[in-house]
C-alpha cells in the first residue's frame, strides 16, 4: 500500500468536497453560527422564563381553624407564605355553599377544567370543629395518657387539593400549596403541644443540616462532563454522514467512481484516502462545534451572571478548560470509528438520497450508546468500559471530573475496545470496496407486487443475505414481543410449554418456512445434509472439553456485569422449577429442543444467507449476534454470542447442521448437569479432586480444578485444529 497514493486521493477528495458550498455550510458555517444564535434566542426569551403566578381557589373558608389563621383576607398568612411566594399565588377564597345534589369534588373539578384555576383546596365540613375537639381532648388527656386521642384524630376529615397533573402550572400550584399547608400543620402541632404542657422541642428533636463540600469548579465539571462528550460525539457522527454519502453514492451518480477505480491505486488505498477525507471533516465539524459552544458558553454565562434577576439563577458556569484538552485527545479515534462505519454503510447506496436512508439506522444505533453514559446511575467500571462509544464517553466524563485514578484503571479496556472497533470498521469499508456487487449495484424498481413476484419467481438455491437479515430481524422482533407479554411461569409445566412454543413457533418456524417458500433447495439452505465422517463425535467431544472453560466464562461475565436484585428474584422460581423437574424432561426441553430449533434458524438459514456476503468471518459474527440477542439477559447474550461463534465455525467447516446440533445439545446438557453435580458435591462429596463449589448469586456455582482446565484447553485446541483441517467441499459456497 503506497502512502503517496493515499495522500493524493486524500487531497483530491478534500478539494472536491471544499468546492461544494453545501459541505462548507454544514461543516464550517453552521457550527460557528448555531450556538451564538441559540444564545441570542435564549437571552431574548429569558423574560418568559420567569415564574408566573398560579390561580388557586380555597373552598370552605369557614371551616378553617383560626389559631393559627391560615388566611388573612385574600392572601395566605405571611407566617406560612412568605411575600416572594405570595406574589406567585393568586388566591380566591369562597365560602362553603353547595347547591342541591352538588358535591365539593364536582365543583372543584369544574373549577379546574372549565375555569381559570390551576388548583383548588377544599376544606370539608366540620374540619375546624373536629380539629378543635381533638386539640382539647389531647390537652385534657396529656397527664392520663388517654389513647382515645388517636381514634379522634383519625376522624378528622383531611383537606384535599384538586389538580390537573396534565398541566404544568397545575403541578407547580400543587407543590406550592403543599409547602404552605405543611407549614400550617406544623404550627398547629406546636400550638397544641404548648397548650398540653408538652415541650415544643418534641416536634423537632433534631434538625438536618446539609453541607456541600464540593467546589464550584467540580460542580461545573460534573454537569459539563455529561454534556460536552455527547455534543462532540454526536457532531462527529453527523459530520461524517454527508462526506461519506458524497464520496460513495455521489460519485456513483456523477460517474467518477469508475475513473478512480481504473487508476493504478489499489482498492485499499482508495478506501484509506476516502476514510482520511471523511475523518478530516468529522473531526473539523466536532472541533468547530466545540469551539463555538465554548465561546458561546463563556459569553452567555458571563452575561447571565450580571443579570440580577431572581428568575435567571444559573449555576452552570462556563465549561472548564481542562475538558477541551481531553476532548481534543479523543476526538480523532472516535471520528475514525464513525467515518469507517459511515463509509462502509454509504457504499451500499446507489444515490445520495438512498445513502441518507441507509445511514439513519446507524444514527439510531449510536444514540442509545451516547445517551447511556448521561444517566446518573451509570458509572465507569469494567463492564461499561468495554462498551463501544459508551465506554469512551464515561472515560471522558471521569477525566473531565478530575477522577484520574479511575480513568487510569480503565484506560486499557476503553482504548482497546475503541481501537478494535476502528479496525473492524475500516476492514468492513475495505471489504465493501473490494466487492463489485456492492459498488455497481443497478437501480431497481420497487413495489409490493414486484417484490412478491421477485421472491417467488426469482428464488435462488440458497437464501440471500437480505433474506437472512430479514429472518433474523423477524425472529428478534417476535421473540421480544412475546417476552414482554409473557408472565412468570408458575411451575415446570408452564415453563416447559413456553420454551417449546417459543423454540418451535417463534424461532424454528420462520427459518423453516423461509427456506421452504423462498429458496429452491430448502435442505441445502438449512444445511440439512450429511456431515463429514467423525465430525459429530468430534463436536460432542469439543463441547465436553470446553465445558470447564464455559463455566469460567460465565463466572467472569457475572463478575463484570453483576446480576441485579430484581433479576435474581425473577430467576429464583425458574431455577427451582428446573431443579425439581425430572432430569429427562429438563434435558429434552432445555437441551435438545433449543439445540434443534436454534441451529435451524441461526446456523441454518441465517448463516447460509450471510455467507453470500463473501466473508465467512462476518457471517459467523453477525449470525452469532442474532443468536445472542434472542436470549433474555445481557449475561446470557454475551455467553451465547461467544458460543455461537464457535458453533458457526463448526457449521462452516463441516457444511452440515448435525455437528452443530450435537455440540449445542451437549453444551446445554452439561450446563444442566453442572447444576445437578453442584448439588451432589455440596451434599455427598467425594469429587473434590475434580471440582469444588462456591456460593454465587444464583446459589452454589461449580468450578473445576486447575489441572482439569489445563487438560481441557489442550484437548479443545486439538479438536479445533482438526475442524480447521476439514475439507469444505460440502459447504454452501463451494
Amino acid at each position: 500500500m503506497s502512502l503517496t497514493s493515499i495522500r493524493l486521493i486524500w487531497f483530491r477528495e478534500l478539494r472536491d468536497q471544499l468546492r461544494d458550498r453545501r459541505t462548507i455550510f454544514s461543516i464550517a458555517i453552521l457550527p460557528l453560527v448555531l450556538y451564538p444564535l441559540m444564545g441570542m434566542v435564549f437571552l431574548q426569551v429569558a423574560q418568559f422564563l420567569r415564574e408566573h403566578p398560579t390561580e388557586v381557589k380555597l373552598m370552605g373558608a369557614a371551616e378553617l381553624a383560626t389559631d393559627p389563621a391560615l388566611v388573612e383576607g385574600d392572601r395566605f398568612a405571611a407566617a406560612f407564605c412568605p411575600p416572594e411566594e405570595s406574589q406567585l399565588l393568586n388566591l380566591t377564597v369562597s365560602s362553603w355553599v353547595l347547591e342541591e345534589g352538588e358535591t365539593y369534588a364536582g365543583r372543584a373539578t369544574a373549577a379546574i377544567r372549565g375555569g381559570p384555576y390551576d388548583a383548588v383546596v377544599v376544606f370539608p365540613h366540620s374540619f375546624s370543629a373536629r380539629l378543635s375537639a381533638f386539640r382539647k381532648h389531647l390537652c385534657s388527656a396529656a397527664d392520663d395518657r388517654d389513647v382515645g386521642a388517636s381514634e379522634l384524630a383519625a376522624q378528622i376529615p383531611a383537606p384535599e387539593i384538586f389538580v390537573n397533573l396534565a398541566n404544568d402550572k397545575s403541578r407547580i400550584a400543587r407543590d406550592r400549596l403543599e409547602r404552605i399547608l405543611q407549614r400550617w400543620r406544623e404550627a398547629i402541632v406546636r400550638e397544641t403541644l404548648r397548650d398540653s404542657r408538652f415541650p415544643i422541642e418534641a416536634t423537632e428533636p433534631f434538625r438536618i443540616q446539609a453541607t456541600d463540600v464540593s467546589e464550584e469548579s467540580l460542580r461545573r465539571a460534573a454537569v459539563w462532563s455529561k454534556l460536552l462528550p455527547f455534543i462532540v460525539l454526536i457532531w462527529a457522527l453527523t459530520g461524517a454522514f454527508y462526506p461519506a454519502i458524497d464520496l460513495c453514492a455521489g460519485e456513483k451518480e456523477r460517474g467518477t467512481l469508475e475513473t478512480l477505480l481504473c487508476s493504478p491505486a489499489l482498492r485499499s488505498e482508495i478506501v484509506w484516502g476516502k476514510l482520511l477525507t471523511v475523518t478530516t471533516f468529522s473531526t473539523v465539524t466536532a472541533l468547530l462545534n466545540l469551539f463555538s459552544l465554548a465561546l458561546t458558553g463563556i459569553l452567555l454565562f458571563g452575561r447571565l451572571s450580571r443579570m440580577g434577576d431572581v428568575a435567571m439563577r444559573v449555576e452552570l458556569g462556563a465549561p472548564p478548560l481542562g475538558a477541551f484538552f481531553w476532548l481534543l485527545v479523543t476526538i480523532v479515534p472516535i471520528a475514525a470509528l464513525f467515518s469507517g462505519l459511515a463509509l462502509a454503510v454509504a457504499s451500499f447506496a446507489r444515490s445520495s438520497k438512498e445513502g441518507q436512508y441507509y445511514l439513519m439506522p446507524l444514527l439510531l444505533i449510536m444514540l442509545p450508546l451516547m445517551t447511556l453514559p448521561m444517566l446518573p446511575a451509570v458509572e465507569l467500571n469494567l463492564g461499561f468500559s468495554m462498551l463501544p462509544v459508551a465506554g469512551m464517553m464515561l472515560w471522558l466524563r471521569a477525566l473531565i471530573e478530575g477522577e484520574y485514578l479511575l480513568a487510569a484503571r480503565h484506560a486499557v479496556p476503553v482504548i482497546g475496545v475503541t481501537m478494535a472497533c476502528c479496525w473492524l470498521a475500516i476492514r468492513w469499508a475495505e471489504h465493501q470496496f473490494q466487492s463489485e456487487e456492492v459498488l455497481f449495484r443497478e437501480s431497481e424498481r420497487f413495489g409490493p407486487r414486484l417484490w412478491l413476484r421477485h421472491l417467488m419467481r426469482d428464488r435462488q438455491d440458497t437464501p440471500t443475505a437480505t433474506l437472512a437479515f430479514g429472518c433474523g430481524l423477524l425472529i428478534l422482533m417476535i421473540t421480544f414481543l412475546a417476552s414482554v407479554q409473557a408472565t412468570a411461569p408458575a411451575d415446570w409445566s408452564a415453563l416447559a410449554t413456553r420454551v417449546v412454543f417459543t423454540q418451535l413457533g417463534l424461532i424454528a418456524a420462520p427459518a423453516v418456512l423461509s427456506a421452504w417458500l423462498l429458496t429452491r433447495r430448502p435442505g441445502r439452505s438449512l444445511l440439512w445434509h450429511a456431515a463429514p465422517r467423525g465430525s459429530g463425535l468430534a463436536a460432542v467431544a469439543l463441547a465436553v472439553a470446553l465445558h470447564p472453560w464455559v463455566l469460567v466464562l460465565g463466572t467472569g461475565i457475572r463478575r463484570v456485569y453483576p446480576l441485579g436484585e430484581e433479576t435474581l428474584r425473577a430467576l429464583e422460581p425458574l431455577v427451582a422449577a428446573i431443579s425439581q423437574a425430572p432430569l429427562w424432561q429438563v434435558l429434552l426441553v432445555v437441551a435438545l429442543v433449543p439445540a434443534v430449533c436454534e441451529e435451524l434458524a441461526f446456523r441454518g438459514l441465517i448463516l447460509t444467507g450471510l455467507r453470500r456476503l463473501g466473508s465467512d468471518t462476518a457471517a459467523i459474527l453477525i449470525s452469532s449476534l442474532f443468536f445472542g440477542l434472542t436470549h433474555g439477559m445481557l449475561q446470557q447474550s454475551l455467553a451465547a454470542t461467544l458460543v455461537g461463534m464457535l458453533i458457526g465455525l463448526i457449521a462452516v467447516q463441516t457444511g452440515s447442521l448435525w455437528p452443530c446440533i450435537l455440540f449445542h445439545a451437549t453444551h446445554n446438557s452439561l450446563a444442566i448437569g453442572a447444576a445437578r453435580l453442584g448439588e451432589y458435591v455440596s451434599t455427598q462429596g467425594g469429587l473434590e479432586w475434580l471440582v469444588y463449589e462456591q456460593v454465587g448469586p444464583l446459589g452454589g456455582e461449580l468450578h473445576y480444578r486447575g489441572a482439569v482446565l489445563l487438560v481441557s484447553l489442550m484437548f479443545s485446541t486439538l479438536l479445533l485444529v482438526w475442524f480447521r483441517t476439514l475439507s469444505r467441499s460440502d459447504t454452501v459456497n463451494s
